[in-house]
């Protein structure tokens, strides 16, 4: 489909939407909101077709003007300039239109769950997973997003074998889809003597928060174990059976919290990291059907893949999936400078989806 009917078509939606919604009494509550939020998501697609199109217009004139300028030599001149003008403003106003007319990932809008867990490299890989979840706390801090800890297991010297959250707010899934994978830290860790660099990883992993129209999850499918829960070390930290691990058996998924004191809070909990993982592994189904053979791609998801690496005697970063390295270590651990990553990983995708047509 060429630009100009793709333009047309979604003109004459909004159009579309716009009439429905002024007869709204047909619409039921659900209708009226889902037509809403499409309404307020092709405006700014429309507002940037209704730009180049009178670009184009201007265009068109200016060239009319050359052709008419007769022996006029200043009107020549200033139609030329004007031509000029708009010749190199059209390709980038059209390559931004390409990019709001990509295929919107439907997830993007949604909240996210975000997993942490120390992999190889022992006390050293759970500090450096402790060191993840933070970053990821003061990054959702900097975008106003609501960071819930779900759950943490810690390895009593500061270290996280493994932490949950729940991150509220706008898009966020969409910045931060490219975060799963596994993370790599090379350092001196604080109980080396002798200075050698160790090398250790953390595995990032972030789901779409499923709603419960997502994903069926059948009773009977599950096995639920109440228990009781303990802290770091065996130590109790409930003297009631409150703890709760919910097992998906046709998919061996299992999910335990034990971080609420009632049984009631922390099975809601792992029901939603359970609707989460089991949505994450429909989600990566799917994109492997359709993506079989790009599998280095930006954004595949594969959490055994080693994405990242932070070298703290060097003091730089590098995405190891578009050659990215960044000298901006301490500032991208603190959330501050994340976002040149996440920003690059974001263009490369869609200079990919724009070169494949997709």
């Amino acid at each position: 489909m060429s630009l100009d009917s793709t333009m047309d078509r979604v003109l004459a939606r909004r159009t579309e939407v716009e009439n429905i919604l002024n007869d709204a009494a047909s619409l039921s509550v659900d209708e009226m909101a889902n037509f809403a939020r499409e309404l307020s998501e092709l405006r700014p697609v429309c507002e940037q077709i209704e730009l180049v199109q009178r670009l184009t217009g201007e265009l068109s004139d200016a060239a009319v003007m050359v052709d008419e300028a007769g022996d006029d030599p200043d009107m020549l001149e200033m139609a030329r300039l004007e031509m000029q003008e708009l010749q190199a403003q059209i390709p980038d106003e059209q390559q931004k239109l390409q990019l709001l007319l990509l295929p919107k990932d439907r997830d993007d809008a949604r909240n996210a769950i975000l997993e942490v867990r120390a992999g190889t490299g022992g006390d050293e890989a759970a500090l450096f997973a402790s060191d993840l979840f933070g970053m990821y706390q003061r990054f959702s801090a900097k975008y106003g997003w609501k960071f819930e800890v779900m759950e943490v297991s810690e390895t009593g010297i500061g270290g996280y074998k493994e932490a949950t959250a729940t991150i509220t707010g706008s898009d966020v899934f969409a910045r931060l889809k490219f975060e799963s994978g596994v993370h790599r830290v090379q350092r001196v860790p604080e109980t080396e003597t002798g200075g050698r660099i160790h090398t250790s990883a953390a595995t990032v992993a972030v789901l779409p928060e499923a709603e419960d129209v997502d994903v069926e999850v059948i009773e009977s499918d599950l096995r639920i174990d109440v228990f009781r829960a303990s802290g770091p070390g065996g130590q109790s930290v409930n003297t009631t059976d409150s703890a709760v691990r919910i097992t998906h058996m046709p998919t061996g998924i299992v999910v335990s919290q034990q971080d609420e004191k009632s049984q009631h809070k922390n099975r809601a909990k792992a029901m939603k990291i359970l609707r989460a993982r089991l949505y994450d592994a429909e989600r990566a189904r799917v994109q492997a059907e359709r993506a079989a053979d790009r599998k280095g791609q930006v954004g595949s998801g594969d959490r055994s893949e080693r994405i990242r690496t932070y070298n703290f005697p060097q003091g730089r970063v590098t995405d190891h999936r578009i050659n990215l390295t960044l000298y901006k270590l301490d500032r991208v651990i603190a959330g501050e400078a994340l976002d040149e990553v996440i920003d690059a990983l974001i263009s490369e995708d869609q200079a990919r989806r724009l070169a494949e047509g997709t």
